[in-house]
């Protein structure tokens, strides 16, 4: 019974392999046998896993598979693909090619996107065999990241230098040195932050000040303006005025000075010689009555009527 159920397996196991085994020769003989276009792909980078029969996409779907991989003759750098399309794909102006790996195999595929609608379709003669349409390529990211290999190496490298450079022995002394530095500095701020919020305090009360005096002058102009536009007109017109009074006052003064040059040249000229020599008269007149005085002072009345008398002589 055992022995049976086993035979049955194997034999349900048989049957369905078969019949996948045969959907996939239908499915190679609908592509092999249906309408198909060709078209050339010049990829200037590796084509690493793609293989003659790789499949082709288009925005996913599987839509053909690659022919021929060769090298073009004219350019070693480029890599012609030719690949095979169903006749229904739609490759219009705008579609581009790229090379992509599936899963971890390892093998790759190339896929086709970016078709514009309302574009013509790209069926112009290309320069390979059989001058089939050629379709552009587009870098995908693994190209791209093969491209950039060399200068991203490049650039790792010279990185690679300027750390070294960085991390010498003398650049990691000084780096200590800043450290600690840094460190002591850090300490003395900690000891200095009370003096230097109060000294923050003193200027912030001190620009409360400004402000303040500032307000007052603003104020102050403000009242001298309102001053000068109300009775600065009746102002000017008093200065006038008094500017106008004394230029007459100045006038009057020089006409009397002008009228009494005359009689004080005469003055000058006669009344001050007289003057002089009255002066003199009366300081001689003084002289002698001060000589009168000491006379009468020392001789007495009879002083002024006649010589004083000899004393009394006594011969030895």
């Amino acid at each position: 019974m055992e022995t049976r159920s086993n035979h049955i397996l194997v034999g349900i196991v048989t049957l369905i392999l078969l019949a996948i085994l045969a959907g996939f020769t239908i499915w190679l003989a609908r592509l092999g046998g249906g309408e198909t276009k060709e078209y050339d792909i010049f990829f200037k980078q590796s084509v690493n896993g793609l293989a003659n029969g790789s499949g082709v996409t288009f925005a996913g779907i599987p839509s053909g598979q690659v022919q021929e991989i060769t090298l073009w003759k004219q350019d070693p750098e480029f890599v012609r693909v030719r690949i095979k399309l169903n006749s229904e794909v739609p490759v219009l102006q705008g579609t581009t090619a790229t090379i992509a790996g599936v899963g971890f195999t390892g093998v790759s595929q190339i896929q086709l996107d970016g078709a514009v609608k309302g574009a013509p379709a790209i069926d112009a003669a290309g320069p390979g065999p059989g001058q089939v349409p050629v379709i552009p390529t587009k870098p995908g990211a693994l190209g791209e990241l093969l491209n950039s290999a060399p200068l991203l190496v490049q650039r790792l490298a010279t990185l690679t230098d300027r750390v070294t450079l960085l991390l010498s022995d003398e650049n990691q002394e000084s780096i200590n040195g800043l450290l600690k530095n840094s460190n002591k500095i850090s300490a003395s701020l900690a000891k200095t932050a009370p003096d230097i919020g109060k000294t923050m305090e003193e200027f912030r009360l001190t620009l409360q000040n400004l402000n303040a005096t500032s307000e007052q002058i603003t104020k102050l102009a403000a009242r001298a303006d309102n001053l000068l536009a109300k009775d600065g007109g009746q102002l000017i017109a008093n200065l006038k005025n008094a500017a106008e009074s004394a230029n007459s006052s100045m006038k009057t003064l020089d006409q009397a000075v002008q009228d009494a040059r005359p009689g004080l040249q005469a003055f000058s000229n006669q009344t001050l010689p007289e003057a002089g020599q009255l002066v003199r008269d009366l300081q001689q007149m003084t002289n002698a009555m001060t000589a009168v005085a000491e006379r009468l002072d020392q001789g007495g009345a009879g002083a002024l009527l006649g010589a004083p008398a000899l004393p009394d002589y006594k011969p030895k």
